[in-house]
């Protein structure tokens, strides 16, 4: 297990990484204008242009969280540092286990479900995280409109 130090410093370094321009683009992507209602959004999503940033997201925090699992960085100081992957954990969730089963891996975005399955409020924080962005993501209405 890690100091407290040591997992400060990780956490240090996960942020940094956040910065990084392609993968700054692809969470924008995925938090703003990923917004799926069923199994096939994903699969659309997937087998498109945004593949790769949509890969690169969940392997990103797939493999942050997979720093938690392992004892690396506290679980605690993980989740209140980087509150984003409950968004983005929201995004999937919901079909995760039909991805899964179609997509042949058991183990998809497993320590993302099992470091935020720790926290027992995280079921009602990702639905109001979806519910948010999907909302913020439909168009305004015009003017006159009620």
């Amino acid at each position: 297990m890690a100091s407290p130090f040591e997992s400060g410093l990780l956490n240090l370094q996960l942020y940094d990484l956040r910065r990084e321009p392609v993968l700054r683009e692809a969470r924008a992507w995925f938090l703003r204008d990923f917004n799926p209602t069923s199994l096939t959004d994903v699969v659309e999503a997937v087998s498109g242009e945004r593949n790769a940033s949509f890969r690169m997201v969940l392997g990103y925090w797939d493999m942050a969280a997979s720093l938690v699992t392992a004892g690396a960085i506290d679980a605690h100081a993980f989740l209140a540092a980087h509150g984003e992957i409950y968004a983005t954990f929201s995004k999937i969730q919901p079909f995760l286990d039909e991805l899964r089963t179609a997509s042949g891996e058991p183990d998809f975005c497993k320590h993302i479900e099992a470091v935020l399955m720790t926290d027992p409020n995280a079921p009602s924080t990702m639905t109001r995280r979806r519910e948010a962005i999907r909302a913020a993501a439909r168009p305004a209405p015009g003017p006159g409109s009620r």
